[in-house]
């Protein structure tokens, strides 16, 4: 019999969006386990129970569930939330930080996911929510490799869904659009090259990201969203959360013909590029 206790594991959980989603979860009165890679650095955490993990490291990975279900036997929420953030323009971004990129966004929550599978099908109850991005949903200009990474996460997460389905797990996604947090200050920045080709659209974009991060919407928001979607009997595929315009411009990708959309991205691209 499926009980309404919830026992919660946040990957990424000590800052920006996974602390505000842990809080939120808190507060409602869910068990929270957080994971962070050095839990050395966080000693005077108390919104909730940090576990160390490295989602970039599958012993660690183990380690860490494990850890957690000595302490509660049963996890019922997986919220893949670790991640980081890349720009550049791709001719200048070094493949070893795209593998970096693609190692902390994609393969690392697979194998966090692979972890926790076992102990929810024996439970024959759970919910994996992977948070990616509205960017995954659209190639952006010098934020291609981390569109990319968000959007195989999506992808995936469709097929898990049917590959788990018999064993009364549930696989959700959430995207968010910009919402105030550090994330600027871990992302990796190609570096603006004095003789690059793309200085000019590149910098200014730069400056135009950071912006949009610095005055984005409150994180909590997303914990209220993943709130409601625990809540959710039957999760939908995909969900997004975020400013109306940003949540718009997906379902402008799915309305106007490619070349079309592809010229409002350019345009937007190009007001960024003028200061405007």
């Amino acid at each position: 019999m499926k009980t309404n206790f919830k026992v919660v594991l946040i990957t990424g959980g000590s800052s920006g969006i996974g602390r505000a989603i842990g809080v939120y979860l808190t507060k409602k009165g869910l068990t929270v386990y957080g994971t962070t890679r050095n839990l050395a650095k966080h000693s005077d955490f108390q919104d909730f129970e940090l576990l160390e993990m490295d989602v970039n490291q599958p012993e660690s990975i183990k380690r860490a569930v494990g850890d957690l279900l000595m302490k509660e036997n049963r996890l019922d929420v997986l919220i893949n939330n670790a991640g980081v953030g890349i720009t550049g323009p791709l001719e200048e971004t070094p493949n070893e930080e795209i593998l970096k990129t693609f190692g902390t966004n994609f393969i690392g929550p697979l194998n966090v996911i692979k972890a926790v599978l076992p102990k929810m099908r024996e439970q024959n109850s759970g919910l994996i929510i992977n948070i990616t991005s509205i960017a995954g949903y659209m190639g952006l200009p010098y934020r291609g490799i981390y569109s990319a990474s968000k959007g195989a996460l999506e992808l995936i997460t469709e097929s898990l869904r049917m590959e788990t389905k018999d064993f009364g797990i549930q696989l959700t996604c959430l995207a968010p659009g910009d919402f105030a947090t550090n994330i600027a200050a871990g992302r990796y920045h190609a570096p603006v090259l004095e003789n690059s080709p793309y200085k000019r659209k590149y910098g200014a974009i730069l400056k135009s990201i950071d912006q949009d991060v610095d005055e984005g919407g409150n994180p909590e928001d997303v914990g209220r969203k993943i709130f409601q979607i625990i809540h959710t009997k039957k999760p939908k595929i995909h969900y997004k959360v975020g400013a109306p315009l940003q949540k718009i411009s997906v379902l402008l990708k799915k309305l106007l013909p490619d070349l079309w959309y592809e010229k409002l991205l350019i345009k937007h691209s190009q007001k960024d590029d003028n200061g405007a």
